[in-house]
Parts: C-alpha cells; structure tokens; sequence
C-alpha cells in the first residue's frame, strides 16, 4: 500500500460565493471546510496538513481540534501555488506521493480518496495521478515526492496545472464512477444545486421521528 501525504488547500477568498466565507457553509450538518477535513481523515492518508489564509482565525476554529496539522500562508493572495508550497513545506513525513486537495469539494468520500491511492500505487508509468470523470479533469492530484522538491526549488512559477499540462508523459489519469472529483462549490448556485442533492438525506429522519496564522497541529 502507498504511504500518501495529504495537503488541503483552504486559503482562498472564495470571491466567488459573495460575502459569504464558503468554508464556514452548512454541508451535511457540518461546516464545509471540517466535512471535507473529515472525509480526508477518514481514508488511508498517513498525515493531513492544512492551508488557511483568508479569515484564518474562523476558519481555524472549524478545525482545530481535529488530528490534523494547520499551517497559515500569509501570501494567499498571491496565487494557490504559494499554498501548495506551504503545504509542502509543512510536510513531517516521508511518503511516495503527495495528494494536494481542495477544501470545497463536499462531495468527496473516503473511499474515493482510497481508491486514487490504489490507483497511485498500482499505475504503470508516470508520476502524476489525475482523476477524471467523462473526460473532465477533476481533484485531488497525487504527486510523485520527486516532485516535491522540485516545485519548492523552483518558487511560485511552477505550477501543478503548469506541470502537468508541459510534462503529460508524466500523467496517468484514472476515470472515476461518480463527479464527486469535478464538483466544486465556487458560487451560490453551486451551493444551492448541493443542498438539493442533501435534501433527501436531510427530509428521511424527520419523517421517520415526524488573520492570526500561528501554525499548529491538534
């Protein structure tokens, strides 16, 4: 079985959702950044690291007391790259890949997250896993830990959309059975298209009973 470190990238401004913080978003009767947390955790990961960066000292309390390691990046607005790098750098183990996720995809389970690391272990070429659905590429993305030092050497140009699209003979792609790799919740009618998916899971049992950016790690 493949040791796999997970980075989750959660420092974003999510523009795109209005005023609202996505992270902090009701998902399943959980907030949308500690859902996804959870689900990570839940899987064969051997460590969890996670990016903060916009409103980190909310964002932090979703998460705190969880078995995860939280680091803050003070240089968010500058691009996701400098979160990957943080991530990276905040690393502990040593692992065969790494998987870089993103905070706001709800649909994600564990076993999803098994099955890529299977999927990273048992490729035949490449050092790059990329997960698809109906042709569409979607997250997260597992690197091989040569790569590792290789984005931190060369700063913030290299990016992981950049490697991949400059070097494919290093890609190995594996198809998903559901979208839960490509759906992310970037606007308010995501949000609202998510919410009509929980609803049955939501009506069911009602029926049936009528900043700062100090790092640490739980």
């Amino acid at each position: 079985m493949s040791r796999i470190g997970g980075i989750l990238l959660a420092a974003g401004e999510s523009r795109r959702m209005g005023a609202v913080n996505k992270l902090a978003l009701p998902v399943d009767g959980q907030p949308l950044l500690r859902h996804t947390a959870q689900t990570l955790l839940a899987s064969r990961l051997q460590e969890l690291v996670v990016v903060l960066g916009h409103e980190a000292d909310q964002a932090r309390k979703l998460i705190e007391d969880l078995e995860l390691k939280i680091v803050c990046n003070e240089r968010y607005q500058e691009g996701q790259m400098t979160s990957v790098h943080c991530g990276l750098e905040a690393l502990s183990g040593v692992y065969e890949g790494v998987m870089i996720g993103l905070a706001d995809q709800p649909l994600l389970t564990a076993g999803d997250i098994d099955t890529l690391i299977d999927a990273f272990g048992n490729r035949e070429r490449g050092s790059i896993l990329v997960p698809t659905h109906r042709g569409q590429r979607g997250n997260p993305i597992i690197l091989a830990d040569a790569h590792r030092d290789e984005i931190l050497r060369s700063g913030h140009n290299l990016g992981c959309k950049r490697l991949i699209e400059s070097n494919p003979e290093w890609v190995t792609t594996v198809e998903m059975d559901t979208e839960h790799v490509v759906f992310d919740l970037d606007t308010p009618e995501d949000y609202a298209e998510l919410q009509r998916r929980f609803e049955p899971s939501r009506e069911r049992p009602a029926a049936a009973s009528g900043g700062s950016c100090t790092e640490s790690t739980a």
